[in-house]
């Protein structure tokens, strides 16, 4: 139990996938919409992390691993990370379409390459389904929670003086590598 819980810590501040690993750059620096679209993102990209790392995890384990074919992983995981997006935008345009509606899923297709980092990884440290699924989520956490943070500092950078040629996306580039930074030398 204790260390799933250090899996879980981990995930969340140690190896960051946004501030620690900068995978999924892109919806941190896009986020525009402020906090209530960065909450609202960390939910989708929950459900959708969540959704792709168990498709992935089984996938892997019960045809890859029989076939010995591991060195299809990646265009595989790609395969099911296309497939398992597509398939969450479809079950919330069905179930879900005041939600779908808004913006908060195209912001989805900017997260790619942090869930397929995270099923990758799932993968490649031979994780159990039980760890898999506390990685997953802490990871989706962890990722959420640095969004959550940029959304709050770019909220606040909006209003604040400075030249007209640093605001929008290199505010927040500097932003995210600033906390990044801070993130690094807090975290060790």
């Amino acid at each position: 139990m204790g260390e799933m819980f250090s899996v879980f810590l981990s995930a969340i501040f140690v190896n960051n996938l946004l501030l620690r690993q900068f995978l999924g750059v892109c919806p941190g620096t896009m986020l525009c919409g402020g906090v209530r679209k960065a909450i609202a993102s960390g939910g989708v990209i929950f459900c959708i992390m969540m959704c792709n790392s168990t498709a992935s995890w089984l996938f892997d384990r019960y045809v890859l691993l029989p076939l010995n074919a591991e060195h299809l992983q990646i265009l595989f995981s790609v395969l099911i990370l296309l497939t398992t997006t597509w398939s969450v935008e479809v079950l919330a345009a069905k179930l879900l379409p005041s939600v779908y509606a808004g913006e908060h899923f195209r912001l989805s297709y900017g997260t790619h390459c942090a869930v397929l980092g995270v099923a990758l990884l799932n993968l490649r440290k031979g994780y159990g389904f039980a760890e898999m699924l506390v990685h997953s989520s802490g990871a989706a956490i962890g990722f959420s929670l640095a969004l959550l943070l940029l959304a709050g500092i770019m909220e606040r950078l909006r209003f604040a003086p400075g030249s007209e040629r640093l605001k929008g996306m290199p505010q927040a580039l500097v932003a995210a590598a600033v906390l990044s930074a801070v993130f690094h030398f807090v975290v060790l």
